[in-house]
């Protein structure tokens, strides 16, 4: 599951990812980015997984490679809160994918991942 939080700036977006991600979670992210990207140019985004994250079945990984393919340069900033090892070097592996400076934190660094991603607003 993808749900959105509050974060009270129109240049940047958060989400929660929870349990498997589906395509049908995707058809709420990606128009969400979308809007925010025509409005306001380039973004920031801070993604959080949580604790129950188990990834994506295999249409969600499809549209997340093309979400990727079709964002390359909206974001400045990425900031990724997680606390698995297999999620930091998920960050690393997605720094090629975009021109974005990409950040991992770990899940008791959120405050400090929120301050990088606020920086220069």
């Amino acid at each position: 599951m993808i749900e959105q939080l509050q974060t009270g700036s129109s240049r940047i977006l958060a989400f929660k990812l929870s349990g498997k991600l589906h395509d049908e979670d995707y058809k709420i992210f990606v128009p969400a980015v979308d809007a925010a990207v025509a409005t306001e140019g380039e973004i920031r985004l801070f993604v959080q997984f949580e604790e129950d994250f188990q990834g994506w079945d295999l249409h969600a990984a499809w549209d997340d490679v093309k979400f990727a393919a079709s964002h390359y340069s909206d974001f400045y900033r990425i900031a990724i809160v997680g606390d698995r090892k297999w999620e930091e070097w998920m960050a690393r592996v997605c720094k090629p994918f975009t021109s974005a400076s990409v950040g991992y934190f770990d899940v008791s660094e959120a405050e400090v991942a929120w301050a990088w991603l606020r920086e220069d607003l």
